[in-house]
């Protein structure tokens, strides 16, 4: 197994070890360690059918049940797809990942984790981007920080603050979902301890008791903080690619940037988290 930094503060690419067999114990506690630390896992050079991706992604954890199953597999329901082919029930296409956002923030315990096996994807572009909260807290100022620390904001499935609109939920799994959940702006990375910035601006709802216009001022400041380029690690997509990345210290968004006659479809299963502090 080779691992190689991806950039200064994210990501670590992962060469010869084949996720489709059991991973020896001493190198999945490496692994893990990387996660913790480096935030983003690049595995190359995988093909794994959905239940071996199951499999491989179960050594590093409990599986998630992800929140809309109208994007499940029948033969293996716990993993889901991306699809570039998928529309709104307007006939406008959906893109899957747009904007930056942090996966099912809107849940009591939201996801550690989530991976993405690309399985087809177009000739150029599709890049992911991701945000790295650790730094861009950090980068804060001593007031902010202090401000941030003691507000909670309330995150649902689809905020009305949000310009991107999600794909809506089956009347069954809207019933099983919490309406709506509170989360510290400033979260404590539970292995790490380290500090780090937890918005959603696709989930975020409401901040403390401000108002509407103050809540989305705010956002602003934020998210106008958070995509400068210094905290940015930028995946592009290789065929095979497995990637696993941090949910509780990254944004990430997925761009549209390609031709979009040509597929893109991947896989993906989360890893389930503890409620945020």
């Amino acid at each position: 197994m080779l691992t190689t930094p991806l950039s200064t503060h994210t990501g670590t690419e992962v060469r010869n070890l084949d996720l489709s067999q059991n991973i020896p114990a001493q190198q999945l506690l490496t692994l893990q360690d990387l996660f913790s630390q480096r935030s983003v896992l690049v595995f190359r050079g995988q093909s794994l059918q959905p239940a071996e991706l199951l499999r491989a992604v179960q050594q590093f954890g409990e599986v998630f049940e992800q929140q809309n199953t109208r994007f499940s597999l029948p033969e293996c329901p716990l993993i889901h797809y991306l699809s570039n082919e998928d529309r709104y029930p307007s006939g406008e296409r959906y893109i899957p990942g747009a904007g930056y956002h942090t996966d099912h923030s809107n849940d009591v315990e939201p996801p550690k984790a989530t991976v993405l096996h690309a399985v087809e994807l177009p000739s150029s572009g599709g890049d992911t981007q991701f945000v790295n909260m650790h730094e861009v807290y950090e980068a804060l100022t001593d007031s902010m920080r202090a401000r941030l620390g003691e507000l909670s904001a309330e995150h649902v499935y689809q905020s009305t603050l949000s310009q991107r609109k999600l794909m809506g939920l089956t009347p069954g799994r809207k019933a099983q979902i919490a309406p709506s959940v509170w989360h510290p702006l400033a979260r404590t990375h539970p292995e790490t301890g380290r500090k780090s910035l937890y918005i959603n601006p696709i989930r975020i709802q409401r901040i403390g008791a401000l108002e509407e216009e103050d809540t989305c001022a705010l956002m602003d400041k934020l998210i106008e903080i958070a995509v400068r380029k210094q905290f940015e690690y930028r995946h592009r997509w290789q065929a095979g690619d497995v990637v696993m990345w941090d949910n509780r210290c990254l944004l990430h968004k997925a761009n549209g940037d390609y031709d979009m006659s040509e597929r893109r479809y991947l896989y993906r299963v989360m890893l389930r988290g503890s409620r945020p502090d």
